[in-house]
C-alpha cells in the first residue's frame, strides 16, 4: 500500500499540506517481521501502532532563499522521496486455551461440541489446517476463546507436517489441554512426545497450565487403556467423550477454574 503524496506550496508563503496518513488495520496479535524474518513489530494489544514507512520531509521553498540581493528568488527545493519498505505479516491465535494434541485426537470435535465453532471433521491426519477459534460461555457471561490447533507429530519442531507454522500458534495461548486419544495403542507415549515437542520448539512452553484430557473413553479400547494411563501420567485426567458429550460439564468446570487462576496474570 502506498500513502498520499503531499502538494507543492502555494503563493503568498504558504507551505503544501502534508499527505494523509495511510493506515492500515490488522487483527490483534498480528507480528511484523522483515525480510530476513526479523520481528520488528508485535501488535499484541488493542490500538497499538507500528509505523511501517515514514514519508519524506518537504522541500523548502522560494522564500527560504531570499537575501537583500535577491527578494524573489526562483528556486526552491523538492521534497524528499518517503521509505518503501516490505514486511511479512504474521498472524498468530489469540485464544485462553489452545487444544494440543496428535491429529485425529478429537480436538475438533471437541470444539465442536462445548463452542458454535464448525470446524471441519474427518477420519484422516490433518483435518484442521489452520486454527478454528470458538467461545465458551459460561452462565455468568464469562467467555473463554478455545482454539483448535493443527495437529502435532513427531519432529514438528523440525518443521515435520505443519511444524513450525502450528507451535507458533501454541504460544499465543494461555492454557493448554493436552487431548489423548485414549483408544491408541500405548496413549501416555502420546503424552510424553507432546511435551518433548513443545519443550523443543520453546521451553517455557512447559511450564504452561495443562489440563490432561482422555477422549473416546466410548471405545472397548480406550477403557482398556485408562487404569496404565492414569499411572504413567502424573496429572490428574479428564475423561471424556467429545463425540457422545460424555462429562463435558466436567472439563468446562475444570477449564473455568485453571482459567479464573491464571487470569490475573495472562498479560500478553
Amino acid at each position: 500500500m502506498r500513502g498520499d503524496e503531499g502538494q507543492n506550496g502555494r503563493s503568498k508563503e504558504c507551505h503544501g499540506r502534508s499527505g494523509q496518513h495511510m493506515i492500515a488495520k490488522v487483527p490483534v496479535g498480528t507480528i511484523v517481521r522483515t525480510q530476513r524474518g526479523t520481528i520488528v513489530g508485535d501488535l499484541d494489544k488493542e490500538n497499538m501502532m507500528f509505523v511501517a514507512a515514514r514519508g519524506g520531509a518537504g522541500g523548502k521553498g522560494n522564500r527560504f532563499f531570499t537575501t537583500d540581493q535577491e527578494t524573489a528568488p526562483k528556486i526552491c527545493e523538492h521534497g524528499q522521496k518517503g521509505e518503501d519498505l516490505t514486511y511479512v505479516l504474521e498472524l498468530r491465535s489469540m485464544a485462553d486455551i489452545g487444544l494440543i494434541g496428535f491429529p485425529n485426537a478429537g480436538k475438533s470435535t471437541l470444539l465442536n461440541a462445548i463452542t458454535r465453532a464448525r470446524p471441519k471433521i474427518a477420519p484422516y491426519a490433518f483435518t484442521t489446517l489452520q486454527p478454528y477459534v470458538g467461545m465458551v460461555q459460561y452462565s455468568d457471561h464469562t467467555q473463554i476463546a478455545v482454539a483448535d490447533l493443527p495437529g502435532i507429530i513427531s519432529d514438528s519442531h523440525r518443521n515435520r507436517g505443519l511444524g513450525i507454522q502450528f507451535l507458533k500458534h501454541v504460544e499465543r495461548c494461555l492454557i493448554l489441554i493436552f487431548l489423548l486419544d485414549a483408544s491408541a495403542d500405548s496413549p501416555w507415549l502420546y503424552y510424553e512426545n507432546l511435551l518433548f515437542e513443545l519443550g523443543q520448539f520453546n521451553k517455557k512452553l512447559l511450564e504452561y497450565p495443562k489440563i490432561v484430557v482422555a477422549n473416546k473413553i466410548d471405545k472397548m479400547e480406550a477403557r482398556n487403556n485408562l487404569f496404565e494411563l492414569e499411572n504413567k501420567i502424573d496429572s490428574p485426567i479428564i475423561k471424556i467423550s467429545a463425540k457422545h458429550g460424555t462429562n463435558l460439564d466436567e472439563l468446562l468446570k475444570v477449564v473455568r477454574k485453571v482459567y479464573d487462576s491464571c487470569k490475573p496474570s495472562a498479560e500478553w
